[in-house]
């Protein structure tokens, strides 16, 4: 006796139960033994959401008469996601604490971010992002970020090694743990925030050619000589084709907490006027404030808050959205 096969009406009726399913189950190929064979689209779901709608899909498509079996595919689009490469030329420029506040403050603009530390030999991220004690998850080979109080998940190497523990790798390694740190399952993050170490290593050439970002952020002092060594990385990235999105002057004059005098022990306005030597934009500005620090070691960033901390960060995350936006 021949089986009687389902109608796409039936197993359209099926489906509509489960409205989580609308718009990732393509029509059902029913066989000629009633095994109904369906592709599950899970592109931006969790293992745990995968696994819901999977079953779901299963209960409900078992209750249609004339189905036998149900056999699923889960399948998913890898999400267009953004790099911003954030580097220096030299150490000791405040990148870090950038790279930290610019993905909070480019959230807190709308944006879904996440934040890498690829500054293998030096991690900072895990104490400024207050997820020292945080270690991540894998399911196979892929990392799972770490949520983080400020809502941008983030991975560091930081989290992966003991702190006191000294990374003697080559490139290699450093290619594969870069490799690693950005391939992880960052779920709907549409814009992931890069701390890049300084200089213009092998980290920097695995970013560009792996990765390729789709614009890089530098950062310097005013002073002649953390400019020059900005000019290199900056140079870098122009012949790897890379846009650069523009240039931040950090620890940029000091306002004395006692008699409120403003000095400038780095000089002031250097990274501005190399910018337009340069013919790049300048993102502005941040100064070399205490509280800053003071935030920054206690893990607490400062464009997390609501006061006039944040009011840098903010300006120059509301630069780095308009020219990513005039990118496409």
């Amino acid at each position: 006796m021949r089986r009687r096969m389902p109608d796409s009406s039936t197993i359209a009726a099926a489906l509509a139960a489960v409205p989580q399913a609308s718009g990732r189950v393509a029509p059902p190929r029913i066989g000629p033994d009633g095994t109904a064979s369906v592709i599950l689209d899970v592109s931006g779901l969790d293992a745990a959401a995968r696994d819901a709608l999977e079953a779901d899909v299963r209960r409900v498509l078992g209750t249609v008469e004339g189905i036998s079996a149900v056999r699923i595919v889960q399948t998913a689009q890898k999400p267009e996601r953004r790099l911003i490469a954030v580097g220096s030329g030299k150490g000791g420029v405040g990148k870090s604490t950038l790279s930290a506040n610019l993905a909070i403050a480019m959230k807190r603009l709308g944006f879904r971010t996440g934040l890498v530390d690829a500054d293998i030999y030096g991690p900072s991220q895990p104490r400024l992002m207050q997820a020292s004690d945080e270690r991540p998850t894998a399911e196979g080979k892929v990392l799972n970020p770490i949520a983080t109080r400020w809502g941008v998940p983030m991975l560091s190497m930081g989290q992966l090694v003991a702190a006191d523990k000294a990374l003697a790798w080559r490139g290699p390694m450093v290619s594969g743990a870069l490799g690693q740190l950005v391939d992880a399952a960052w779920g709907e993050t549409d814009t992931l925030i890069v701390d890049l170490p300084p200089g213009t290593g092998d980290i920097q050439l695995s970013m560009i050619q792996k990765h390729r970002p789709a614009g890089a952020v530098i950062v310097s002092t005013p002073q002649d000589l953390a400019l020059i060594d900005a000019a290199r990385a900056i140079d870098l990235f122009n012949t790897a084709g890379i846009p650069i999105l523009g240039l931040v002057e950090n620890m940029a004059g000091y306002v004395c907490p006692h008699c409120g005098e403003v000095s400038d022990p780095f000089g002031h306005g250097g990274a501005e006027k190399e910018a337009a030597r340069l013919g790049i934009p300048f993102l502005g500005r941040v100064p070399l404030d205490i509280a800053i620090r003071l935030a920054s070691d206690a893990g607490e960033p400062p464009a997390a808050r609501d006061d006039a901390g944040a009011e840098p960060f903010l300006a120059i995350a509301e630069k780095v959205a308009a020219a990513l936006n005039r990118k496409g």
